[in-house]
């Protein structure tokens, strides 16, 4: 890999880690996007995870204290229900699909019934996402604005959301490596790989303190803004990739 593409790849990293350090999401929906422009989608999938693994844990650890534990074992039931659905079928997406679908996927809560809300509490719910949540992983890349939106749903303040939405992902991630392992016509790069772990880490310590420095209010309101205005990017390039290259996303 050219030097110059590799340092531009670590300061992505870095950027996006710093992103979904403040929201929990946003950034790893930007960094999967630009990693499916210069690489195979199985390759891109599986260094996007041990970057997101990093910057998840990393996060979690940081915020440990505001972990909800009682979430993350339902959704993690879930995930590796939908995880052994998947490896029965072995299935890749097209990259025009793939995109489609991250821009689709922060919406889908919202064509839900209007009485029905998201509830963390819930055991049912947090598996029932944990087994959405984990498809949108094989077929995206990533799940974190559907798994926001469900937590946003509750009463829980914003660290809490951080926290334990970024332990939530670090599963999902680790699942998605060990789907896309499997099928990477490569291994990923070891310097690129410990450079991502490293990035991931310096963003996600460098948001701390901006994250401290918000109000509930103000992480809600952008939180959303963000989701909505990345959606529709990805929306616009998946369409425009259909158009002009076809399903299989070349010309």
């Amino acid at each position: 890999m050219p030097p110059l593409l590799f340092l531009a790849i670590c300061a992505t990293m870095v950027g996006t880690a710093f992103l979904s350090g403040i929201f929990g999401m946003a950034g790893g929906l930007i960094l999967v996007g630009v990693l499916l422009v210069i690489m195979p989608l199985p390759d891109a999938m599986a260094l996007h995870a041990i970057t997101q693994m990093a910057s998840n844990g990393w996060r979690a650890l940081l915020w440990r204290r505001h972990i909800r534990w009682r979430p993350i074992g339902a959704y993690a039931v879930g995930c590796f229900l939908a995880l052994g659905l998947w490896s029965v079928f072995v299935f890749v997406p097209p990259t025009p699909v793939a995109l489609l679908l991250l821009g689709i996927s922060p919406f889908l809560v919202q064509i839900l019934p209007k009485d029905f809300r998201p509830d963390p509490n819930s055991a049912l719910q947090a598996a029932s996402y944990g087994a959405a949540c984990m498809s949108l992983m094989v077929l995206t890349g990533v799940a974190g604005p559907l798994l926001d939106r469900f937590f946003l749903g509750g009463g829980f303040e914003r660290r809490e959301i951080v926290a334990t939405k970024a332990a939530c992902q670090v599963l999902g991630h680790l699942l998605k490596l060990v789907y896309f392992s499997g099928l990477a016509a490569a291994v990923v790069d070891p310097w690129l790989a410990g450079a991502a772990i490293l990035a991931s880490m310096l963003g996600t310590t460098l948001a701390k303190r901006v994250l401290e420095a918000m109000s509930d209010l103000q992480y809600r309101v952008w939180a959303g803004r963000l989701i909505t205005v990345i959606a529709l990017v990805y929306v616009a390039r998946g369409g425009w990739m259909l158009v002009t290259t076809g399903w299989e996303g070349t010309p």
